[in-house]
């Protein structure tokens, strides 16, 4: 078997173990994020967008929709490949990978794969639940759903990453907790940054989520509080940082190879 033959086999072996794994427990992976995204859009689009109205010109249920759904995607794209792969450290068969002719780029397009595969259905699941409340057309569909995957992406590695550092369950959920809900929370799915005073709107434009949700925003509703070419920018310098991080940290066997 050739060199690019044997990679592929790899890839897609991690590709569709991963797929199963959260497909095999759909009821934990996929139906809560659904779950939430009805509690959402009934307590902020209905009881507060009474009060609201409108966004940026648009009706503050349809401004609030994508944020849910980027958030989801975000959320579970992360989870999936931190827990994944800190359960083949934990179960001690990442080695086996190891020490096969399996690149380490290779393994890492296989987890990502697996993460972005759960984003997108979640997404897609969100997006299915959002239509009983809104007529939800994106208006640049290529945009959409770009942004989803590279955003996707962006926290696919993420999670690689945080579990390459974990050596318990509890420090993969630390990250999540106490840095990816506040910045999400905060990254302009409730609300426009246009809404903030001065000095809070320049503090978020430190938040790298807040151009991922308003790039995804904009390919659904075509409004946005930043430039478009802003949002792919900082999506792709993400991917290109955390993916060179993530290869560094597998050839030197960082938190695997003891």
């Amino acid at each position: 078997m050739s060199g690019w033959s044997l990679q592929w086999v790899a890839y897609t072996t991690i590709v569709r173990r991963e797929v199963r794994r959260f497909m095999r427990i759909w009821v934990q992976t996929i139906t809560p994020p659904a779950v939430n995204a009805v509690l959402y859009i009934i307590i902020f689009g209905g009881l507060i967008g009474s009060r609201i109205r409108e966004v940026n010109g648009v009706p503050y249920m349809d401004f609030l929709v994508p944020g849910i759904i980027m958030m989801g995607i975000i959320s579970n794209s992360y989870a999936n490949v931190s827990s994944s792969f800190f359960s083949t450290k934990l179960q001690k068969y990442i080695e086996e990978m190891l020490v096969s002719p399996v690149s380490n780029l290779t393994i890492l397009l296989g987890y990502v794969s697996g993460g972005v595969a759960r984003g997108i259905a979640v997404g897609l699941v969100v997006s299915a639940v959002a239509l009983v409340f809104i007529d939800l057309k994106p208006m640049f569909p290529l945009i959409t759903l770009s942004i989803a995957i590279l955003t996707s992406v962006v926290f696919s590695i993420g999670g690689l990453i945080n579990a390459v550092y974990a050596k318990s369950f509890d420090e993969v959920s630390v990250v999540p907790n106490f840095v990816l809900t506040p910045l999400t929370y905060l990254g302009g799915i409730f609300y426009s940054v246009n809404m903030l005073p001065p000095l809070a709107e320049k503090i978020s434009l430190f938040n790298p989520i807040l151009y991922m949700i308003n790039g995804f925003r904009f390919g659904i509703l075509g409004v946005s509080d930043i430039p478009l070419w802003q949002s792919f920018a900082v999506i792709i310098v993400f991917i290109v940082i955390l993916a060179t991080v993530a290869i560094i940290l597998l050839n030197r066997g960082t938190g695997i190879k003891t």
